[in-house]
């Protein structure tokens, strides 16, 4: 099995705001936007575990948990814990603390070994990334000199395996 996910379906939002982060993305994201569309990532890439055993945790997990709201108004710095990359984030006013108990939850059980102590979560959807901080910074402080909201609702979670540029959704678990 490649390396397996759980984060929420692609974004459901307006044809504007897709184009509207997807331009943002095709300049400005050479590590990801060819592999995959935009999304929040919950849990970081497991290799130990398999498919069946992943699908099983994850359903136990969410179980009770609703679908909610998201808003995205900001985008943040954050520099990469695994390279010399910097990354533009859009980051949830609105949805935040739900995106960060819907992780905390998946880190538990079979997969709570695996949780990165040494890195912070934030909910986020990447956008941008460089080698250059300051380019990087520059794209924030553009795009939070600008009024922009998205919102959205997440109502199920993804599990996908990916191989480079090839993602491949397991499966499709919906929030009760």
């Amino acid at each position: 099995m490649g390396r397996a996910i759980a984060k929420p379906n692609y974004l459901t939002i307006s044809a504007d705001d897709f184009a509207w982060i997807q331009e943002i993305r095709q300049q400005e994201d050479e590590l990801n936007f060819s592999a995959i569309d935009p999304h929040f990532t919950l849990v970081f890439p497991i290799v130990e575990i398999d498919r069946t055993n992943l699908v099983s945790h994850v359903k136990q997990s969410i179980q009770g948990i609703q679908p909610f709201e998201f808003t995205l108004r900001c985008a943040v710095l954050c520099n990469d814990a695994f390279s010399k990359y910097t990354h533009v984030f859009l980051v949830p006013d609105e949805g935040y603390s739900n995106i960060v108990k819907l992780h905390d939850r998946l880190y538990t059980g079979i997969i709570a070994r695996e949780l990165r102590l040494d890195i912070p979560f934030i909910p986020h959807i990447g956008i941008a990334n460089s080698l250059d901080p300051r380019h990087c910074k520059q794209l924030v402080d553009r795009l939070n000199s600008k009024k922009f909201e998205i919102s959205s609702r997440i109502d199920r979670l993804d599990i996908i395996s990916s191989q480079g540029d090839l993602v491949e959704t397991i499966e499709s678990i919906n929030l009760d």
